[in-house]
């Protein structure tokens, strides 16, 4: 069945246009709200937002999509993704909302819905809920004396904090530390910046003023350009850079130089292999992720299993294997002993462990491995199908050819934006060039 609302994280689009109206997050409040009353007992719902304009206009319209099918909504306020599934599993509640659109501009938003146990929904339940959308709304209404309440949690943050300092090894302080911590003017612009002070690092902050049209502009994990001038002006020890929603994490080290998601999973991986905490054998990434991660891995006698792009299919195959260390070279990584999300400050706490167990500088403790040349080009789209036209076929083809063993080629349709993502990477970073420059060109052509 075709899928008209979710792709591969959430609902997402333009604000204050479809999908991402207020009607359609009304609709998606009551549709989802029934199809997680389950048994006898009072429902409640857990809603976080990141800092967007029109996060106050979709929370709004989900409270009352959800009160009016009778469930109680316990509203967050501004917090990271990965708060609202670990709040939604502490509370105790039925479901989980997060309205952000993670990375994007402030003009786009999402809502991401998270289960009872903190986990993002399977295709099997969105398409449940999608029926219900499209559906007559008045079925779904309940008896006035059964309509919900709404409460805001006023101890939210501080929840959030103490878990995150808590995922810390025991008696570990980050004292004598010098962090800058860029939160994107986003949801972890509270949260981030206190746990890192509390552990007894000092923190310079930036990307913590949002006026709602800031988020992830020209900061944070997307854009680390300031942060990498601040460490090197202030002579930091690291620095730390989160997207809109705080659930990945890019970090840079004292020189200034910026640290991918593929080097942070080495640090955590060996770590945690080392104190022998890392299950299943290895990790779980995504195809993009660089061969030289696959191969320091294996050098360590650790695997590491690929799938497609999303956190929420690296999470899967967690669960399915029993992988407790997972991630993306965006720098979502999911700590499965913590939480069931990507989340960027847990992340950036765990490098940190190593750094101050080892005494070492941060850019010593990241440098795990050598990258192979990758090189990685978007092709933006207006309609269609490029990647069923002949000439894209045959220049992937023919790009295979040439890598041969000595490299990978990965071509993919965005999930969120009309985007082909073409990457390659191998040996020979001249041939890595040539092969994504000819499909790139012809992806424009049959885009044209």
């Amino acid at each position: 069945m075709s899928r008209r609302y979710f792709g591969t994280d959430g609902i997402r689009g333009l604000a204050n246009r479809h999908p991402m109206t207020s009607e359609i997050a009304l609709k998606v409040g009551m549709a989802a709200g029934t199809v997680f009353q389950k048994g006898a007992h009072r429902h409640r719902v857990v809603i976080g937002k990141d800092t967007r304009l029109s996060g106050y206009m979709l929370e709004a319209a989900l409270m009352s999509g959800f009160t009016s099918v009778g469930m109680d909504v316990f509203l967050l306020g501004p917090m990271p993704t990965p708060a609202v599934a670990m709040l939604t599993r502490s509370l105790r509640a039925d479901l989980g909302v997060m309205i952000s659109a993670s990375h994007n501009r402030f003009d786009d938003n999402g809502i991401k819905l998270f289960d009872p146990d903190g986990y993002k929904l399977s295709d099997e339940t969105e398409l449940e809920i999608e029926a219900l959308i499209d559906g007559p709304s008045s079925k779904m209404l309940v008896a006035p004396d059964r309509i919900g309440r709404a409460t805001r949690v006023e101890s939210a943050q501080e929840r959030y904090i103490e878990f995150a300092k808590r995922t810390l090894p025991k008696d570990l302080r980050l004292d004598g530390l010098r962090i800058v911590i860029d939160c994107a003017n986003g949801a972890g612009y509270k949260v981030a910046p206190e746990a890192l002070w509390e552990l007894g690092a000092e923190v310079i902050k930036i990307g913590v003023e949002p006026n709602g049209r800031n988020i992830n502009d020209k900061c944070g994990s997307t854009a680390p350009g300031i942060l990498c001038d601040k460490v090197r002006e202030l002579r930091a020890d690291i620095g730390i850079a989160l997207d809109g929603d705080a659930d990945r994490v890019v970090i840079v080290d004292e020189k200034g130089q910026i640290v991918d998601g593929d080097q942070l999973m080495a640090v955590i991986a060996e770590s945690w292999n080392s104190r022998g905490t890392l299950r299943a054998g290895g990790i779980v990434a995504t195809v993009m992720s660089n061969l030289g991660l696959e191969r320091y891995l294996e050098g360590l006698g650790l695997t590491m299993a690929r799938t497609g792009v999303g956190d929420r299919y690296v999470v899967e195959h967690m669960r399915k294997h029993g992988f407790n260390v997972g991630g993306e070279q965006s720098g979502h990584i999911v700590l499965s002993d913590y939480i069931t999300t990507g989340d960027g400050l847990v992340a950036a706490l765990q490098v940190l462990a190593v750094v101050v167990t080892t005494g070492k500088p941060v850019s010593q403790v990241t440098s795990r491995f050598t990258p192979l040349p990758q090189l990685l080009q978007n092709v933006r789209y207006a309609k269609g199908k490029p990647l069923e036209d002949s000439r894209v076929v045959k220049a992937i083809d023919a790009g295979k050819k040439k890598l041969g063993n000595n490299g990978r080629l990965v071509i993919r349709p965005s999930g969120t934006e009309p985007v082909i993502r073409v990457m390659a990477e191998g040996d020979d970073e001249a041939l890595v060039s040539i092969v994504v420059g000819d499909i790139v060109e012809a992806v424009r052509l049959a885009a044209a």
